[in-house]
């Protein structure tokens, strides 16, 4: 071991002295063997326990091969002594593995032919296994054969029970089913190829074809016998529908099935059964339902029409109740809360002797009309199948209905009824639409559009009879409503009550013309009078009454009420200044002409003092100039002496008159404290122009003071 500069710690191995002892022949020194890399093969090496141990040991390599050499052959010779002394039991052992080879060789014998049996019995099994299969598949086949065999028998041989059930017994359940029975055989013949080929048709065909036509026979006469039970008197035929025909449905596939003819024969039949018996009962409740008719209104009975003119007796011989019917809807409203009432039972009404205005009768036969056709329509459907047939039937029944209203509705001057018919039929719109049975829509929409030029129509005669009214005819010296005013009223009431929920554009502007006619003729009317002051009482009265009778037929009056509230305000303010002018004319001239302007303060003062400020208050005009000369005590002094001697006096007679010239109380006190609040109003303005005199402080002693005024006014509001 040397220690190499640099690095004395590590030892380095000395090649030379591990393989000195080696000789390298010329032989040896080929190119093949190259000692590069063996120092590094050392190096890793060193970490072998057996290397290192010979390394640090020193030893040569030849010497420790000798060692090794030596070691072996002691191993073999002891190894040799082990297996001399083990010799007996290595003979016995070899015997028994002697033994062993020949009974293996025996079971290998035996298991042999065991094999060939077994390959013997796989290819018969696999033969069995084949023939299994092959008989599998015939057995199918067969089964599948039967089984078309068997549906082919069955769908086409007739069963001898079932000629007998065709040919001899009732129609009943058991005959319905054999009629599917023969439905499916008479189907099969005619779809299946296979059946249609085959020789068994010759012989089945013609009986088959023979059931068919008993079966058809049978059943037409059957079908026959039950629509005739639908003509017999007092029959109901709903429940006959329902409880009897329905059962027989089947009937009616069947022979359109199988006996397309007779099947129209029997629709036929029915549509004519039906229509005729509908036509006749429609027919038999209008006749009833005329007789409960109450007349309500006739061509004389128009808004604009002197009821004087007409006879006496004729009128005398209708109750009141009746007549003030013709333009007020009253209770005759409550018909659209009853929409979903039963028909009216005419005998029974007509046992209490009670009559009803037209639009009951109309709702009640359009009642039994809907129930009629919602109930023939399903009917049709369930058994016929078909919904057109519908219009069929009820062909004869709308011409009853429209001959009938065809004679009524030209002789109905009732414009309150026509349009509570057009809000009837409506309703029956909605109905029917909820019940999702589309029948009746052309028919309701047809009495729908009749129904309105009707209305026009009587609705201008109304309004002709008050454009074209004899003025000096209907005039009476009377400044109490008019009655032809109190007819509009409740006319225009009644109709906007019909027309809340619903907006009505078309009736609104007829509504606006009439309102125009009212006003011209009111207009008109008041003329007749030769006073201002009762002329403008007068369109108070009515103007009030108008607004009275709208506010009963609902809350909003709509554009309507606001222009006779807007016509009562204005004449009211007029009437107040007139009746002012009447008992204090100097105390108004003096302050229009001479009297100063009031202050604002003074005038909010008084407008105070007003209970109710809806009606129109003239505010003095003040006519005077800064170049007019100034007021003087002489003046003012009668003015003021003479409201002092006689005010009490003048309020009294101004509320004698009050109470006498209106109709309406509380219109009057309204009237009559618009009237007081004025009157304080100039008076007060007289006081400031006196505060405004020299020297006018020598007229105190005459004024009346405005506390005094003010109690005596409040003294007449208290009166209601």
């Amino acid at each position: 071991m040397v220690e190499v500069a640099g690095n004395s710690s590590k030892p380095f191995l000395d090649l030379e002295s591990v393989v000195g002892d080696l000789n390298v022949d010329d032989e040896t020194a080929s190119d093949d063997i190259s000692l590069e890399g063996l120092e590094e093969e050392l190096q890793e090496c060193q970490a072998d326990d057996v290397v290192a141990n010979i390394l640090s040991k020193g030893t040569t390599l030849r010497e420790y091969t000798k060692g090794v050499e030596n070691n072996l052959r002691q191993v073999e010779l002891d190894s040799i002594q082990d297996y001399i002394k083990e010799s007996d039991n290595l003979v016995s052992l070899h015997d028994q593995i002697r033994d062993c080879d020949m009974i293996l060789s025996q079971m290998e014998t035996l298991l042999s032919g065991f094999q060939e049996e077994i390959g013997s019995i796989s290819s018969d099994i696999k033969i069995l296994q084949e023939k299994s299969m092959d008989m599998g598949l015939r057995l199918k086949n067969r089964k599948v054969a039967e089984s078309k065999l068997a549906k082919f028998v069955e769908d086409i041989i007739i069963p001898p029970r079932m000629i007998d059930i065709i040919v001899d017994e009732e129609v009943n359940e058991e005959y319905m089913k054999t009629l599917e029975i023969l439905s499916k055989k008479l189907k099969c013949v005619d779809a299946d190829p296979t059946v249609k080929t085959s020789k068994a048709l010759k012989d089945v065909q013609p009986e088959l074809e023979k059931l068919r036509q008993k079966a058809v026979s049978k059943v037409f006469d059957f079908m026959v016998q039950k629509l005739y039970a639908l003509r017999k008197p007092k029959t109901n035929i709903q429940i006959l529908q329902q409880s009897v025909l329905l059962k027989y449905k089947y009937i009616l596939s069947f022979l359109k099935e199988h006996g397309k003819e007779v099947y129209l024969e029997v629709r036929a039949a029915y549509i004519d059964t039906m229509n005729k018996v509908l036509s006749a009962q429609f027919r038999a409740y209008i006749q009833a339902l005329e007789k409960l008719q109450l007349d309500i209104a006739t061509s004389n009975d128009l808004i604009g029409v002197d009821t004087r003119s007409t006879s006496l007796f004729s009128r005398g011989r209708e109750p009141l109740k009746n007549r003030s019917a013709v333009f007020a809807l009253g209770e005759r409203i409550n018909i659209l809360k009853e929409i979903d009432e039963p028909p009216l039972i005419p005998h029974i009404a007509e046992a209490s002797s009670k009559k009803f205005p037209y639009e009951v009768l109309f709702r009640s036969l359009h009642k039994l009309l809907m129930d009629t056709a919602s109930s023939e329509y399903l009917f049709c459907d369930d058994f016929f199948g078909e919904q057109t047939m519908f219009q069929d039937i009820f062909a004869g029944p709308f011409s009853v209905i429209d001959e009938h209203f065809g004679t009524v509705l030209p002789n109905s001057f009732d414009a309150i009824g026509l349009m509570l018919m057009i809000r009837i039929i409506h309703q029956h719109q909605l109905v029917m639409s909820r019940r999702r049975i589309p029948c009746l829509d052309s028919y309701l929409d047809k009495v729908n559009i009749a129904l309105w030029p009707r209305f026009k129509m009587v609705f201008d005669l109304h309004l002709h009879s008050l454009r074209n009214a004899n003025i000096r005819t209907l005039w009476e010296d009377d400044v109490h409503p008019h009655y032809v005013i109190r007819r509009y009223a409740e006319f225009t009431a009644s109709l906007i009550h019909l027309n809340v929920e619903y907006g009505d554009g078309q009736l609104e502007l007829n509504l606006e013309r009439l309102r125009m006619a009212v006003d011209d003729l009111l207009v008109k009317l008041s003329q007749m009078f030769t006073k201002q002051k009762l002329q403008t009482v007068f369109l108070i009265n009515n103007y009030d009454m108008i607004i009275s009778v709208l506010k009963e037929a609902g809350p909003d009056g709509g554009k309507i009420q606001q222009h006779f509230e807007e016509l009562l305000k204005n004449n009211t303010g007029i009437f107040v200044e007139e009746l002012l002018l009447e008992h204090f004319s100097d105390l108004i001239k003096f302050v229009k002409t001479r009297g100063c302007k009031c202050k604002c303060y003074a005038y909010q003062f008084i407008l105070n003092l007003v209970i109710r400020t809806d009606y129109y208050l003239i505010a003095a005009e003040d006519s005077s100039t800064g170049t007019e000369r100034p007021i003087t005590i002489a003046e003012v002094e009668p003015i003021v002496k003479d409201f002092a001697s006689r005010w009490k006096a003048a309020i009294e007679l101004m509320h004698n008159d009050v109470i006498t010239s209106f109709s309406n109380f509380l219109c009057g006190m309204d009237i009559l404290r618009a009237a007081l609040t004025q009157l304080l109003l100039y008076y007060t303005r007289l006081s400031d122009c006196i505060k405004r005199i020299n020297g006018g402080s020598t007229l105190n002693k005459d004024l009346v003071s405005i506390s005094s005024i003010m109690y005596e006014i409040r003294k007449y509001s208290r009166t209601f």
